[in-house]
Parts: C-alpha cells; sequence; structure tokens
C-alpha cells in the first residue's frame, strides 16, 4: 500500500488525509529534482513538442537525455 511506503499518512489540520502533502512527500522520496533554464519562448516549443508526442514535459526531457546517454 502506498501509505506503508511513506510511512505515515499525512494529515490536515482537521485530521483529514492530505493528498498535496502525501504527493509531495512521495515525490521527494523516489525523485531527484532538475532546473533548466531555456531561452525565452523555448519552453512552449518543448511543451507543444511534448504534447505532440503524447508525453509530459517531464517525460520528454528525461527521454532526450536517456536517447543522448545513449540509455534507450
Amino acid at each position: 500500500m502506498p501509505e506503508e511506503r511513506l510511512g505515515r499518512m499525512p494529515r490536515a489540520k482537521s485530521g483529514e488525509f492530505n493528498q498535496i502533502a502525501y504527493q509531495n512527500e512521495f515525490n521527494k522520496k523516489n525523485y531527484d529534482r532538475i532546473e533548466i533554464k531555456v531561452p525565452k519562448g523555448k519552453k512552449a516549443v518543448i511543451t507543444e513538442a511534448a504534447a505532440a508526442a503524447g508525453q509530459s514535459v517531464s517525460q520528454y526531457i528525461t527521454q532526450a537525455i536517456d536517447a543522448r546517454m545513449g540509455l534507450v
């Protein structure tokens, strides 16, 4: 179960399950973050290319990196 992987269920002050806190905690434990800067206007071009490929921007960039590194 997902809650077992994280150890505890994030709760809001009201005691209810906090989905955003859960997702943030999951991402922090399972992913590294990389920030890139691109020239103005290039983000839109990348976003359109990713959408045309049926991928998120993150998936699109990760696939491009893997291809460049010979991992695919």
